[in-house]
C-alpha cells in the first residue's frame, strides 16, 4: 500500500510538470516580457485632423509623449460598442489622472456621429474630455486610419457609403505611434491583460 502510493505520487509529478512549465511560460509572456512592436518597426500611425467630441481639432501631435488606447465604434451601436466602452472605462480607473495615458474612439459613421451626438454620448457614459478622445470627421479619412494604420481590418474598401467597418479591437499604441497590441475589446480578460501591458509601456519610458 506504501508503494503504491509513492507510484500515484510519482505519476502525479509526472503529470503535473508540463502544466507548471506552460503556466510558467505563459505567465513569464504576459507579464515578465517585453512587448513586441507589432506590423513592424517603421510602421507608424499616420498623421490626420479630424475633430472630437468638443469640437476642438484632433491630430497625431495631440498624441506625442502620449500611450494611446484606440478603438473604432459608432454611438448608435447596440451590441460590442456599449461594451467596449464598460471596458475602456475599466482601463482608465486603473490609470486615474494620468496625462501620459490617452483613449481615441473614432466613430465609423460620422455622418450622423456630429459633434452634438458625440458630446451626448460622452455625457451619457461619464467620458472626460480630457483623457478620452471621441473622434468625428471625413468618413474616407477615418476608415483609411482603420485599415492602413491601425489595421483593425483586413477587408478592403473605398470608405463611401456601402463601406462599413464594425471591430471590436482595442488598439495599443506607444508614445513612437507604434502598435504594440491589439485585445478583443468586449472580453474582460482581455482587457485586464491591456492594463497590465499599458504599465509594461509606461516601464519603458
Amino acid at each position: 500500500m506504501h508503494k503504491t502510493g509513492h507510484i500515484w505520487m510519482f505519476f502525479a509529478i509526472v503529470l503535473s510538470v508540463p502544466f507548471m512549465v506552460y503556466t510558467g511560460v505563459n505567465w513569464y509572456e504576459r507579464s515578465v516580457k517585453k512587448l513586441p512592436v507589432l506590423i513592424g518597426e517603421e510602421h507608424r500611425i499616420s498623421d490626420f485632423k479630424l475633430i472630437d467630441q468638443q469640437g476642438k481639432t484632433v491630430t497625431i501631435n495631440d498624441w506625442n509623449d502620449k500611450v494611446v488606447i484606440a478603438n473604432f465604434f459608432f454611438t448608435h451601436c447596440p451590441s460590442i460598442c456599449p461594451k467596449m466602452v464598460r471596458n475602456l472605462k475599466t482601463v482608465q480607473e486603473n490609470y486615474p489622472n494620468n496625462p501620459a495615458i490617452l483613449i481615441a474612439s473614432f466613430s465609423v459613421d460620422p455622418e450622423r456621429d456630429s459633434v452634438e451626438v458625440l458630446a451626448k454620448y460622452a455625457s451619457r457614459f461619464d467620458i472626460d474630455g480630457k483623457a478620452w478622445q471621441l473622434i468625428t470627421g471625413p468618413k474616407k479619412d477615418i476608415y483609411r486610419l482603420a485599415r492602413h494604420s491601425f489595421k483593425v481590418t483586413a477587408l478592403e474598401g473605398d470608405g463611401g457609403d456601402e463601406d462599413f467597418i464594425h471591430s471590436s479591437q482595442l488598439v495599443l499604441i506607444d508614445r513612437q505611434k507604434r502598435i504594440r497590441g491589439y485585445y478583443d475589446g468586449t472580453n474582460a480578460e482581455e482587457t485586464n491583460q491591456l492594463i497590465k501591458d499599458i504599465k509594461k509601456i509606461e516601464d519603458e519610458h
